[in-house]
């Protein structure tokens, strides 16, 4: 069955019966008829808010939710402009598992097109929403263009269609109230005038090592300390428990390192946290009652070790993020026998 998941809400279909939409359900874990657009009254910031409720749902008491074997949704998150009057189109996922991570290598099953299949997007999807994960550059010139991401995963695909239409115009405010840094109705916490962390990844972006040699990697960062630092409220307090709420997060510079492309067969030493949006009591991820940042070191370097078990090409990504705005640096490594 194809499923898609949509995205450009300018385009309308004849009236059809009430139906569940495709990221709600995604959410869910539920089955949605085919749909490829939304309906062209929407606006953006209710697309937003949409996207929020849709797609932050945690789990209630009692409740049970799909650990494997499910599909994953790629969403359209917006559009932003550059400087030099280019575009990016900025995409996302929803990995319905709770507890499997896929693999779908680049071709037919994980294509952008048109200028695909490779235009950037990930092979190795961690569980749940992993917002603004990509972005593809477009020229000013675009217009009504549109590119397309087609996703292949547990034998479903479903699609994702971006295209320039006013209501998906994307900033910065935007971003961090869907990452969580404005709480869990948006605009609770000060995020005004906030700033990317500052990254950078020391060493080659290309390394080559050989199965079970470790390899070091120290990325350095840094950050304008908007918004404040603060910990996840306990789960006593979490607003929105068994239903939906808009997402809320801890705030405050952390640093991660995830795999980005290549099967899971790395262990990082020292266990990052996850950086996806895992809200069940006890995980270790900025979405889960009572975590808090870990603290910056003192010379703002974080060193990790990386050691593989199988060989081949692996892309390790360095998330750094501030509860809001996140930058990220990739380094591939050639993996021997």
């Amino acid at each position: 069955m194809t499923m898609c998941v949509g995205l450009t809400p300018g385009r309308m279909r004849p009236a059809a019966p009430a139906r569940t939409s495709p990221v709600l359900a995604a959410a869910r874990g539920v089955p949605a008829a085919p749909s490829r657009w939304l309906p062209a009254a929407a606006v953006y910031v209710m697309t937003a808010m949409v996207l929020g409720l849709a797609l932050a749902v945690a789990p209630a008491a009692g409740q049970v939710y799909p650990q494997t074997d499910q599909s994953i949704a790629p969403a359209y998150e917006g559009w932003e402009q550059n400087e030099d009057g280019t575009f990016n189109l900025v995409f996302g996922y929803m990995n319905r598992n709770w507890d499997q991570e896929l693999d779908v290598p680049i071709g037919p099953g994980n294509r952008l097109d048109p200028g695909g299949p490779d235009r950037g997007q990930p092979t190795h999807f961690q569980p749940r929403r992993n917002r603004h994960v990509f972005r593809v550059r477009v020229p000013a010139d675009f217009g009504d263009g549109e590119v397309v991401w087609t996703l292949t995963s547990n034998g479903q695909t479903e699609r994702a269609y971006a295209t320039l239409h006013p209501d998906y115009f994307l900033n910065d405010i935007a971003i961090m109230n869907n990452n969580g840094a404005g709480g869990p109705a948006g605009g609770a916490y000060n995020i005004f005038g906030n700033e990317r962390p500052v990254l950078d990844v020391e060493g080659e972006s290309a390394r080559e090592v050989k199965v079970g040699e470790p390899v070091v990697l120290t990325a350095v960062a840094s950050d304008d300390g908007v918004p404040k630092r603060r910990a996840m409220p306990p789960p006593s307090w979490r607003l929105g428990r068994g239903g939906a709420g808009t997402p809320n997060s801890a705030s405050g510079l952390r640093v991660a390192w995830i795999v980005y492309r290549g099967e899971d067969r790395v262990t990082f030493d020292p266990p990052q946290f996850e950086v996806w949006e895992d809200y069940r009591e006890g995980a270790d991820s900025p979405w889960a009652p009572g975590w808090e940042p870990p603290e910056v070191p003192e010379d703002g370097a974080w060193v990790v070790q990386a050691t593989f078990s199988e060989p081949g090409t692996y892309v390790l990504r360095c998330l750094a993020h501030d509860g809001g705005l996140a930058v990220h640096e990739d380094v591939t490594v050639t993996v021997s026998p």
